[in-house]
């Protein structure tokens, strides 16, 4: 990631297991993706902070995504992910079958808007 340019990246999505994670490094804070890629100039990221199944992986970014794009003027990545996991909470309720664990790891980090 050293010399990477990612200045005008408005997004970046880290859709794989404990993206968000980092090991904390005394004077230094922590150290992990989110931090390099913020270095490297992106305004916001979306993460994850433990392991999700796949499925879910794929349904809740098939929604953030259809969200994120369709709303973008009006509406943020954070907003469009607390939409879609609202939206995975509905699915897995009328299910009869709420776990968190599968949608409740995903985070934005960066620019809220």
């Amino acid at each position: 990631m050293v010399g990477l340019d990612l200045s005008g990246t408005q997004l970046v999505v880290l859709s794989a297991c404990e993206t968000g994670l980092g090991e904390i490094q005394p004077g230094e804070g922590i150290l992990g993706l989110r931090r390099a890629f913020w270095i490297a100039g992106a305004r916001t990221l979306v993460m994850t902070l433990w392991s999700i199944p796949d499925l879910q992986t794929t349904m809740l970014m098939e929604d953030f995504y259809r969200l994120h794009l369709k709303r973008r003027r009006g509406r943020g990545a954070a907003a469009a992910l607390r939409e879609a996991q609202l939206s995975a909470l509905d699915r897995q309720r009328a299910e009869g079958n709420v776990r968190p664990i599968a949608w409740a790891g995903f985070v934005t980090a960066g620019d809220w808007r």
